[in-house]
C-alpha cells in the first residue's frame, strides 16, 4: 500500500527558498513515478515537477524551470521538492503523487496515491 505525507511547507518571503519532502510508508517506494501538483482556491490541480521511478528523469513545467528542483532517495522512501527565488505566485497546497503506469508526467491522471497536501505561502 502506498501512503504519502507531505511535510516542509510555511511562509516564506519572495526571493527565499524552501524544502518539500514526500515520504512514503509503504514497501514500493522504488516502483512508481512521483509527481508533484498544486492547487489554489477555487483553480485545477496543476502540475510542477515529477521524477521517474529510478530518479534518472525529471519533468518541469516552465513557470518552476530553473528554480525547483526534483529529486529522490529510494533508499530513504523519499522524494524532495527543493524551491529557490520563491514567488507569490508560488503560493498554493502542494500535493505529492505516485503513479505506476508510466503515463505523462504532467497528466494528474497518471498518477493512482495523493498525499494530503502541505501549504506553501510567499509574501511579497
Amino acid at each position: 500500500q502506498v501512503q504519502l505525507a507531505e511535510s516542509g511547507g510555511g511562509l516564506v518571503q519572495a526571493g527565499d527558498s524552501m524544502r518539500l519532502s514526500c515520504i512514503d510508508s509503504g514497501r514500493t517506494f522504488s516502483s512508481y513515478d512521483v509527481g508533484w501538483f498544486r492547487q489554489t482556491p477555487g483553480n485545477k490541480r496543476e502540475f510542477v515537477a515529477g521524477i521517474n521511478e529510478r530518479g534518472t528523469s525529471t519533468y518541469y513545467h516552465d513557470s518552476v524551470k530553473g528554480r525547483f528542483t526534483l529529486t529522490r532517495d529510494n533508499a530513504k522512501n523519499t522524494v524532495y521538492l527543493e524551491m529557490n527565488s520563491l514567488k507569490p505566485d508560488d503560493t498554493a497546497v502542494y500535493y505529492c503523487a505516485a503513479g505506476f503506469t508510466g503515463g505523462h508526467p504532467d497528466d494528474i491522471y497518471t498518477y493512482d496515491y495523493w498525499g494530503q497536501g502541505t501549504q506553501v505561502t510567499v509574501s511579497s
